[in-house]
This record gives C-alpha cells, structure tokens and sequence, in this order.
C-alpha cells in the first residue's frame, strides 16, 4: 500500500460535501477528470472505495462515515499548521455543524447559541436551517435536531420532549375564515396529513413551506392555522382556538450519523446541548405556563 497524499484529502471531501464530481471540480477550481484521479488515487491508497457512485451522484458508502470525519480533522490540522507557520493564532478548532428546522434555529437554537459556543469553544458553529432533512450520510451535517415520529435509519440519537402543536387565530376572533395549509417538506407533517384527510381543499386560501412564514402570515389574515406552540404562544395577537384536530405531539431528537456515533467529541457536544435545551422544554412541548416566558425570553 502506497502512502497517503495528503492533498487527495481536498478532492475526496469536495466530493463527500457536493455529491458530485463536477460541483467538487467546480469548488476546487479543476477539471472533472483531475477529480476523478486524486479520487481514484486516495481509494487506491486507502485500500477501498470511498464513494458509490448512481445516478444521483456519488454517495459515501455506509462504512466511511468516519474516514470522510478524519479527513476533515486532518485537513483542519492542516490548516492550523499553516496558520501557525505564518505567525496566526491557532485558536480555532473544528466546526460543529447543526442542521435543524427554521422553528427550532428562530427560537431555541438562537436562544442557547452564546452559552453552547462558549462551551465548545474554541470550536465554532455553523446553524443550518432547513425543514427537509439533509442528506446526513455526505454529513452535510454534524448534528441534527429534528421533530420526527421516528429516525431515518441512518440516524441515531434520543428524544427528549415532545413538540406540541395546535390551531391558532387571531385573538378575539370568532369567525376565522378558511385555513393556512402547509407546503413543501411540511407536507409530511402530522398536522399536514390530518388537514389533508379532515379539511376541504377549498377551505385551503393559501399555504406556506415554513412555520415561522405561517405564523407571520396568520397574523395578517382573518384565518386559521395549525402551528408549533412554541411560535403560535409567542407571537402577540394570536391564540390558541377550538377545533377538531386533535392533539399533535412529535418527538424531538438530537441525533447524528449512526457511523460517527462512537466519537466522544460528537457526543460531548450533543450532551451540552441538551443540557442547553431543558429550560425551553416547557415551550417547545406547549405548556401554557410557559407562555410569558418564552415571549420574555424572544
């Protein structure tokens, strides 16, 4: 077996990242076939392919999690070495990246960000807000915190509340008029599911991909809306109403790659976070009580 080039380490995690030989080309500012050798080169010396390759693009095989994780901390290293050779300060560390919905990086995730980044300091943190779930095995993504009936299967992690949702209209109005439907990744949703099957399409005057985006509409129409209490007991002029939907409670989970499960780093900061969470339980998991509090703390 050959020795490894450490350069290879740029093009195999360009590719892992993108998902595609060209896009890496792209970012790397090199032709498709030099890709295609230095990834052909680093398989070659590793002992194994990286990467399947399908019509979607190449995705990494379920065992190589961990390789594409090394090689990020090597070519972290890499560039504190240089850092440190041209006299910089080699404060910073890895980058934690999460991926959660735009409710949870709107509310909870921006309410803990100053305590956990000193935490985890002098690593950083990238937010990355998305309500379809990123592709995890090309680790998009670190760490995910997600509501979710169940993990996908490349995901492991725990629960630790339930997120609560209801109908909400505008205070003091009894005569809501037709509803806000849900788009998008939200269509999977419980609440998008049950309107699906319990309310006329035509009753649906418009809909949106975003709960936070609903939320702000809500507040400007005479309708009604499913939405996560954490947003709907927050937002001055609207309140919980009557109906026949019943009550949604989903799951909350902070998970990770089922291949990256065993690091200690990982699970060190997924450990400060639900730590960082616990207070904003009440809020996520709809406890009236809270109400004051979560508009205080917003």
């Amino acid at each position: 077996m050959h020795k490894l080039i450490w350069d290879d380490l740029r093009f195999v995690l360009a590719v892992a990242e993108t998902g595609s030989v060209n896009a890496a080309a792209k970012v790397l500012g090199v032709n498709h076939a030099t890709v295609l050798r230095r990834i052909a080169s680093f398989e070659e010396t590793c002992g194994g392919p990286v990467f399947e390759r399908d019509r979607s693009g190449y995705r990494l095989r379920p065992n190589r999690a961990p390789v594409i994780e090394a090689a990020r901390l090597a070519a972290q290293h890499i560039s504190s070495a240089e850092a440190l050779m041209q006299g910089q300060s080699n404060q910073v560390g890895k980058t934690w990246r999460i991926t959660s919905t735009d409710t949870f990086c709107q509310t909870v995730l921006a309410w803990i960000y100053p305590a956990l980044a000193r935490r985890v300091a002098p690593d950083r943190l990238t937010y990355l807000s998305s309500n379809a779930h990123l592709d995890m095995a090309r680790l998009h993504a670190d760490i995910a915190l997600r509501p979710a009936m169940v993990l996908h299967d490349d995901l492991v992690g725990r629960s630790f509340t339930e997120m609560r949702f209801s109908v909400y209209a505008r205070a003091k109005r009894s005569d809501a008029q037709g509803w806000l439907g849900m788009a998008g990744a939200l269509e999977r949703s419980g609440p998008a599911q049950w309107m699906a099957r319990e309310v006329d399409s035509a009753q649906v005057i418009a809909s949106a991909d975003s709960f936070c985006l609903l939320t702000q509409m809500l507040g400007k129409s005479n309708a009604q809306a499913i939405l996560p209490c954490i947003l709907g007991d927050a937002t001055p002029g609207l309140e919980r109403v009557a109906s026949d939907a019943p009550d949604f409670l989903v799951p909350v989970w902070i998970a990770c790659h089922r291949d990256l499960a065993g690091s200690e780093r990982l699970q060190s900061v997924m450990d400060k976070m639900e730590k960082l969470l616990q207070p904003h339980i009440p809020a996520i998991a709809g406890d009236l009580a809270s109400r004051d509090a979560v508009k205080a703390t917003g």
